[in-house]
């Protein structure tokens, strides 16, 4: 166990030894072991974006064992997947990468306009029964259906911990209450992050934040007290600053397909901004099998 592991399990003291033996598994597993980085492989856009829109780049997405094996050849620290996804493959990669369970999802067919309500799809149960470290939960600040997904979630956090897993918190602002800019925007990114920490995450997911704000009440104070959020690192620090003054582990959506360049950039900007790591999904899982190992492999080295 690393000094820097040891410190990051600290700020969880009051969670239970099997929670922290399971945060120690993503902290201690693949290529960023020990360091206090993680890149995780989360798959869930078949659920939530529809088979051919996530898989079609590269055909071999479609069988969910590509996916364990990616995770695993890349040395991610984990694998994030709806039950489906994971009951196809957890027998047989059993113990070979940690597995984050996605309670709920989100399918593009659902006809619930700009007020997004996802499903509950899988529970602790099912988690405990794969052998997951952890399960993972959506949430949507600036919907309206935010107090059934808060609630939801702090049930299913509390039996989750009682049973030694692990909690992670997708948390992207999206909804009639803010506007399509303010999804991203820098204040909104911070609140979002501090509502999960509030509602006892511990892995916060967040998008990477641009330089709007939001709310006129939010930029009265950031003008007047001079919060640095003009280049991304300032802005990131300030996510992470938001989570408990850093004593909560934040890592950032690597978000649609993009260039390997501005990928690389954003990762750079997380490592200086004091982020934990990054999610990639779809810049991952959407490249020949070849490419996406060289491609993490490349953001392993600029958060290692």
């Amino acid at each position: 166990m690393s000094e820097r592991v040891k410190e990051i399990l600290s700020w969880y003291a009051s969670e239970n030894p099997g929670t922290l033996t399971n945060l120690a598994r993503v902290l201690n597993h693949g290529t960023l072991a020990g360091t206090g980085r993680m890149v995780i492989l989360p798959v869930d856009q078949g659920f939530e974006h529809g088979p051919a829109r996530s898989f079609a780049p590269n055909p071999d997405g479609y069988d969910p064992r590509y996916h364990f094996q990616l995770g695993l050849d890349a040395g991610c620290n984990a694998y994030a997947a709806p039950l489906g996804f994971l009951e196809a493959g957890a027998a047989e990669y059993a113990g070979d990468i940690p597995l984050i369970l996605k309670l709920n999802n989100h399918d593009s067919l659902a006809p619930d306009g700009s007020n997004p309500s996802p499903s509950l799809t899988g529970s602790v149960q099912d988690a405990l029964r794969l052998g997951c470290v952890a399960i993972g939960y959506t949430i949507y600040p600036g919907s309206t259906e935010f107090r059934y997904m808060y609630e939801a979630l702090r049930a299913l956090t509390r039996e989750a911990k009682a049973n030694g897993l692990a909690v992670v918190v997708w948390s992207y602002p999206r909804g009639s209450g803010i506007s399509k800019d303010g999804e991203t925007a820098i204040d909104v990114g911070a609140y979002a992050a501090q509502i999960a920490a509030q509602l006892g995450a511990n892995i916060i997911k967040v998008k990477l934040p641009s330089d709007v704000i939001e709310q006129d009440a939010a930029r009265k104070v950031y003008e007047a007290e001079g919060v640095p959020i003009s280049t991304l690192a300032e802005r990131v620090s300030h996510v992470v600053q938001s989570s408990f003054n850093g004593r909560r582990i934040v890592i950032f959506s690597g978000g649609g397909k993009a260039s390997d360049d501005k990928i690389f950039d954003e990762c750079r900007a997380i490592r200086e901004g004091g982020g934990f790591g990054s999610i990639i999904g779809r810049n991952s899982f959407q490249r020949r099998h070849d490419e996406a190992i060289k491609f993490l492999s490349t953001v392993m080295e600029i958060y290692g």
